[in-house]
């Protein structure tokens, strides 16, 4: 059994008794070191660039399910949207009504988490709560007829002070808590919490997350090509 292997065994394993769902991060790894998972059988992969995880598509197996993880800009939608599973990082209702569009024209349903702003730094994109909050409010969801918002997703501010990435992560949880309690539409059913990543996701995983987004645990540090 290779490294590959025994790094998403042991990860499966620290799941076991949880919730969550591993999604491998794939991003810079060869196609080899996919199938690699793959024949381990792990089948969810993220990928934060479109012409990378589409090329991917194309030459892996097909029941491969594929999570855009990235910050995703508009007019790469149509290039996805025949095939992704989910898209994690829908950070605002411009692109929502993109892939609502992209959706109809596939005759396909796409699945989104709305990605909520909970760092600190002011690079990381998403909704706050009350961007999000009006936006529910005013009926605009509704008329959304190819997409689905089936959870949220956040990143934790990059930091060793696990007390602050521990609130953050709590703090989403409140929220995912609060918006699937006060909000029932027919596109809109939140029960997927995706946080935590290589170096936080013990923590995303004390607070309910059902998806962690892993790759350097798996495949070894990044590759920059």
């Amino acid at each position: 059994m290779g490294d590959i292997a025994v790094n998403i065994n042991k990860i499966k394993t620290e799941l076991a008794g949880t919730s969550a769902r591993l999604i491998a991060v794939s991003k810079t790894k060869p196609m080899s070191a996919v199938q690699e998972a793959y024949d381990s059988g792990q089948r969810d992969f993220g990928e934060n660039k479109v012409q990378e995880m589409t090329e991917k598509y194309e030459a892996l197996p097909k029941d491969i399910r594929w999570h855009m993880i990235g910050h995703l800009q508009r007019n790469k939608v149509k290039y996805i949207a025949p095939y992704v599973h989910l898209i994690h990082a829908v950070d605002s209702v411009r692109l929502l009504r993109e892939i609502d569009k992209e959706g109809a024209k596939n005759n396909r349903i796409i699945s989104c988490l709305l990605q909520i702003h909970i760092a600190e730094e002011t690079t990381k994109f998403g909704f706050d709560k009350n961007d999000l909050q009006y936006f529910l409010e005013n009926g605009e969801l509704e008329a959304l007829t190819h997409i689905k918002v089936c959870g949220l997703m956040g990143m934790a501010t990059l930091t060793q002070d696990t007390a602050q990435i521990s609130k953050e992560f709590e703090g989403l949880k409140v929220l995912f808590d609060e918006f699937s309690s006060k909000f029932h539409f027919r596109n809109f059913e939140l029960t997927e919490l995706s946080m935590g990543m290589s170096g936080d996701y013990q923590y995303a995983l004390g607070h309910g997350s059902t998806m962690i987004r892993v790759g350097s645990s798996i495949f070894g540090e990044r590759n920059y090509g």
